[in-house]
């Protein structure tokens, strides 16, 4: 492609300022390969790249007077003109993006009316099952599973060697599992 002279260019600008349509013609010609490519590099998207090119020709369109030959090729102009409307078509489309994100963390699901009714009929039929325990399994269990801590600081805690924490908890656990397959939680559901 052989690029235009200074003359041309000065003289495709005097064109456009009067409002001649077949220079905008011409420079869409010479140049929208050049600028749709430069901003599809940037944007990574088609669509938005043909929007931003026209949008760049349209601004050399409304505003020739803006384009100096004197500072400047108008190739390099409107490359320059592309890459920042591609750079502010990226930045609203991030900040977009992250509003959208923003909105959808706030947007809690609407819970299973079922399955939290079935949780909650779990809880309280382990709840019971526990409380059916023998006062040390019980505290055992309480230590172990609902304060976190290791068979070892159950006996710690309890004052209890550690294969007697141990045999409390593994009877607790066998007692809890009996008692809930008894009353099979399965019919909950």
């Amino acid at each position: 492609m052989e690029l235009p002279t200074v003359a041309w260019e000065r003289q495709v600008r005097e064109r456009l300022i009067a409002g001649d349509e077949a220079a905008l013609g011409a420079c869409y010609d010479q140049y929208a390969s050049f600028v749709y490519g430069l901003v599809l590099r940037v944007v990574r998207d088609a669509k938005a790249a043909e929007d931003i090119t026209q949008d760049v020709f349209l601004g050399l369109w409304e505003n020739p007077d803006c384009f100096d030959p004197g500072k400047g090729a108008l190739r390099t102009w409107l490359g320059t003109l592309a890459h920042r409307r591609a750079v502010d078509h990226v930045r609203r489309e991030e900040a977009r993006r992250r509003r959208d994100e923003a909105v959808l963390s706030r947007i809690t699901p609407t819970p299973d009316v079922e399955e939290m009714a079935l949780a909650l009929m779990t809880a309280e039929r382990v709840r019971e099952a526990l409380e059916s325990l023998p006062p040390e399994q019980r505290e055992a269990i309480q230590l172990a599973y609902f304060d976190g801590k290791t068979y070892r600081e159950v006996a710690v805690c309890m004052g209890i060697p550690e294969g007697t924490a141990k045999s409390r908890l593994r009877l607790a656990l066998r007692r809890v599992a009996s008692t809930l397959e008894s009353e099979d939680l399965r019919q909950w559901a």
